[in-house]
């Protein structure tokens, strides 16, 4: 069955206006596997790393799935001195998706986002708000709809 507008995360990306295509599959096991089924490079499948700064107040984090946040680099971007990644129960609490299924198109709360700026200028997929989902979207267009703040925040993993 294809995943459709009853899906916040689908419902989120059409708002958005910008083109996308919904990448249906089955359960994977691993980032390098949802790379294989979904036809990409691992470091064109995204991670949606959900931050906490401070209680109450989150960030959505889009890393290239080939890196790592660098944590020192995250917090002089924000001028804070400590974050921290919430528990599964708080991100979900914080978005409507657990984990594995994170994005920022259709959370229920549209908290900020930093995208790593390795992802600009190609095709990536961001989490789907289900498991065996994804939103295929070009990421410069994400970036825009977003209003993410584009930075280096990544390490070599």
């Amino acid at each position: 069955m294809t995943d459709g507008p009853d899906n916040p995360a689908v419902a989120g990306i059409a708002a958005s206006g910008i083109d996308y295509r919904v990448v249906e599959h089955g359960p994977v096991r691993s980032l390098a596997e949802a790379a294989a089924v979904r036809g990409m490079a691992v470091a064109d499948v995204v991670k949606t790393i959900v931050v906490r700064v401070a209680d109450g107040d989150f960030r959505f984090v889009l890393v290239p799935g080939d890196r790592v946040i660098s944590w020192p680099k995250l917090r002089a971007l924000l001028g804070v001195t400590r974050m921290s990644m919430p528990d599964a129960a708080t991100a979900k609490a914080a978005t409507g998706f657990e984990r594995g299924t994170i994005t920022p198109f259709g959370s229920t709360t549209a908290w900020p986002v930093i995208a790593d700026e390795r992802i600009r200028g190609r095709e990536i997929t961001l989490g789907g708000g289900r498991h065996g989902v994804a939103l295929a979207v070009g990421a410069d267009a994400a970036i825009a709809a977003l209003e993410a703040t584009v930075a280096d925040i990544s390490d070599q993993e």
